[in-house]
């Protein structure tokens, strides 16, 4: 069932301009919580703009280890909380029996770090812990090609076009077409929808593709996309050290202040060498 929220509100406000004010209608990104559960067991409550939501639960479930492959989620669905409040703004999971976690450890990591993603010092060691693959070697991308990105993505974004107030996060192939566009009030929600699109497209792992983020490369982006299998990750803005670190070690490459026919590579810049 197709989750009927809005992603935009309107309200009223007064703008002030050069000393004159007056009263206008203006447009605000929604944000409302989304728990996931999985079976009854609650996991996350994560704040999200409502939409794409059974995508953005796969993400997570993937982003964050609890599945490897899109056939351990046997069902996900739009429930009601008890009363019947608040339809959509639950997402509950079923899983395979070779994928059930273990909740009380899942529940207390999760319902810390829903707002960024993973995060703290032992952020590195978990991802380690993984054994996660480095991305496809062979994958090339001409940096002419990788400039042109950005207006793409901002030509995709409709909601900030109304808001202002959305990230957005985009899947581009080799060839520079853009796959998928999603926004989300949170930079990693973005990502996650973008991966549980491809997740549940059987597209994963996405080792022919770009993953571009319209504001900085944090280590949550670079973890979900290296979980995703996806070589290069750019963002407008600039990485975070433990980024860089994940990046280098994991032999992705990392663009950062990509804007106008600028960017800068902290990692993996042998992908961008022209044939």
């Amino acid at each position: 069932m197709p989750n009927k929220s809005r992603n935009v509100d309107l309200t009223q406000v007064s703008e002030w301009d050069d000393g004159k004010v007056r009263r206008k209608d203006d447009f605000l990104a929604a944000e409302e919580p989304l728990e996931i559960r999985v079976g009854e067991h609650p996991l996350s409550v994560t704040m999200r703009t409502p939409g794409h939501d059974l995508e953005l639960a796969a993400g997570f479930l993937f982003t964050e280890g609890l599945v490897q492959r899109r056939e351990q989620i046997i069902a996900l669905e739009s429930v009601e909380r008890s009363g019947g409040a608040n339809r959509g703004n639950v997402v509950q999971a079923e899983l395979s029996a070779d994928a059930a976690p273990d909740f009380e450890k899942m529940r207390r990591h999760f319902f810390a770090a829903s707002s960024c993603g993973i995060c703290g010092k032992a952020s590195i060691e978990a991802v380690r812990s993984r054994l996660l693959q480095p991305p496809n070697p062979d994958f090339r991308l001409d940096p002419e090609l990788l400039v042109r990105l950005p207006e793409e993505l901002k030509s995709s974004q409709d909601v900030f076009r109304r808001t202002g107030g959305l990230h957005a996060a985009a899947l581009f192939d080799a060839r520079g077409s853009l796959l998928v566009l999603r926004e989300d009030i949170g930079r990693h929600n973005a990502v996650d929808k973008v991966i549980g699109w491809a997740l549940r497209e059987g597209r994963v792992p996405l080792g022919d593709s770009v993953l571009l983020v319209s504001g900085r490369g944090g280590f949550e982006i670079v973890q979900k996309a290296i979980v995703a299998g996806v070589p290069v990750v750019a963002s407008v803005s600039a990485p975070s050290s433990l980024a860089v670190q994940l990046a280098r070690e994991l032999r992705q490459t990392l663009v950062g202040f990509l804007r106008g026919r600028r960017f800068v590579v902290y990692a993996g810049e042998e992908r961008l060498a022209k044939a």
